[in-house]
């Protein structure tokens, strides 16, 4: 059964699983157009930190960073290689999002990548109901990102996740 938790503070296994995805991001496109997180910047009040667990073994995280009153963006969403095909980033993703209705956001952003490795990243997000949009916030046009949306206040596909 997967676990999640909300981490309020970095711990050992979170720090191990923040390296393996920033090297994993940090393979697939030049430095800037990286844009994941480093921890220090992963605990700040406008973050909120989920971790997912099976029988006590981390194998994925997730953040949402808190854009104003009505939006959120997901951040540093990764699955460990060896859990992939699980339900870890699914169960992470439903949180995220039940977490975005119940702050009351009429939307949620996200920015991925294009490399081949983020996928299967991409396909879950569509099957949430995310859609490609341009970029937001302070991001700029970049061939090495996708950025996407969800709509909260639309009956999407995601409600029938939550």
């Amino acid at each position: 059964m997967i676990t999640i938790e909300t981490l309020t503070e970095p711990t050992p296994g979170f720090a191990d699983l923040v390296e393996t995805h920033t090297t994993f991001c940090d393979g697939t496109a030049p430095p800037e157009s990286c844009h994941r997180l480093p921890i220090s910047a992963l605990f700040t009040p406008d973050l909120t930190v989920w971790t997912a667990s099976e029988n006590g073994t981390l194998y994925g995280m997730g953040a949402m960073k808190a854009l104003s009153d009505t939006e959120g963006e997901i951040k540093s969403m990764h699955t460990r290689a060896a859990a992939r095909g699980k339900g870890i980033a699914r169960t992470l993703l439903e949180t995220i999002i039940q977490e975005a209705r119940r702050r009351g956001y009429t939307g949620l952003w996200l920015e991925t990548g294009v490399h081949p490795d983020f996928a299967a990243a991409r396909a879950l997000y569509t099957a949430f109901g995310f859609t490609e949009t341009g970029p937001f916030g302070g991001y700029t046009r970049d061939p090495h990102s996708v950025f996407m949306t969800l709509d909260l206040t639309a009956d999407s596909k995601a409600k029938a996740h939550t």
